[in-house]
This record gives structure tokens, sequence and C-alpha cells, in this order.
């Protein structure tokens, strides 16, 4: 992931990006081999993409937005739910009945927290900020994406100053790991 635009065009984009690989994984069969990649596809997705989020987009919601705590701390708490089961299928074998079990339950909670996002809170933020914070917090984000992390990393702080310091060095660390065993690269 890694478009051009402001943060509202990035971030949607990145949505329906996720959502073909949600289409992608819902189409093979149960136990398929390539479900597991495609999970680690989706799964590396959603991290780098909740992280930026979290770094860049809720401190701004919280400034611009009325009632952007609510929203933020809403956001952020979809955000580990679906950290969570990323963790569970991370540890899941195919083959497993849990892993599609746990696929479906991310694949809901993911696209309700989308919805949640494209209906309420990009508006909100549109009406908030100037074109030229939008495009900013668009350049944010992608070189945020960057440098996060690829795995999920629930006990992770997920607020600043705390998660700017640490995720680029959980990146740092998850992008090592994830050349060594060939993840993500299908």
């Amino acid at each position: 992931m890694g478009h051009k635009g402001n943060v509202i065009a990035e971030l949607t984009s990145d949505h329906r990006e996720v959502e073909g690989m949600f289409e992608r994984i819902q189409a093979l069969e149960p136990g398929d081999r390539q479900r597991r990649e495609l999970a680690d596809e989706f799964t590396i997705e959603l991290v780098r993409h909740a992280v930026a989020e979290e770094q860049y987009l809720y401190p701004a919601v919280r400034k611009y937005v009325a009632n952007g705590d609510r929203l933020a701390d809403k956001e952020i708490q979809d955000h580990a739910t679906v950290e969570k089961l990323l963790k569970k299928l991370e540890g899941s074998k195919v083959e497993d009945p849990a892993f599609d079990a746990l696929v479906t339950q991310v694949i809901h909670e993911v696209t309700g927290h989308v919805a949640d996002e494209e209906q309420n809170l990009f508006p909100a933020l549109a009406a908030g900020c100037s074109a030229t914070e939008l495009n900013e917090l668009g350049d944010k984000v992608r070189t945020a994406k960057k440098l996060a992390p690829t795995r999920p990393h629930p006990s992770a702080p997920d607020r600043p100053p705390a998660n700017k310091l640490l995720a680029p060095g959980a990146g740092l660390v998850d992008r090592a790991r994830d050349m060594v065993t060939g993840r993500g690269r299908s």
C-alpha cells in the first residue's frame, strides 16, 4: 500500500485493497494453502494501515473533529480487537477449522470498521481540515506505513508519542523476519 493524495484518499485506497484480499481468500476452499499467504498479506497491510492511522489520523481527529476524542477512542478500540484476532490467526494453521473462523471474524470486524470510518470519521475530518492539512496527513501516513510493523503486536502502545517511538523499531524487526521467512512475498 502506498498511493497518492490526501489522507482520506490514501486510506480509502487501502480499504479497497484489503477488501480485494478478503474477496480472494473467501473464493478459496477451506484448507487451501493460498489462504495462509492471503491471510499473511492482509495481516501485513492491516497492521501497517492501523499503525499509520494511530500515529497520524486519530490525533488529527482529536484536534479537528467535534467529539474527536470519542471517535478516535472507538476506532483505536476497533484496531485492538482486530489486532488480537490477527495475532491468533498468525498462530493458526490453515488446515485448522479455527483458521477459517478467525478469517471470518477478521473480515467482519474490518468491514464494520471501514464502513464507520468512511461514513462518519472521514467526512467529519474533511469538514474540519483544510486541503493542505489533509495532504500533509496523507504524506505522513504514507511514510508511517513504510516504517510500520508487519505483524500484530497487541500489547504495543497505540497512542503518540510512544507508538511513534516504538513502531519503527518493531517494523524493522518484523521486516527482517519477513525477509528471512519469505512471508508476504506472494
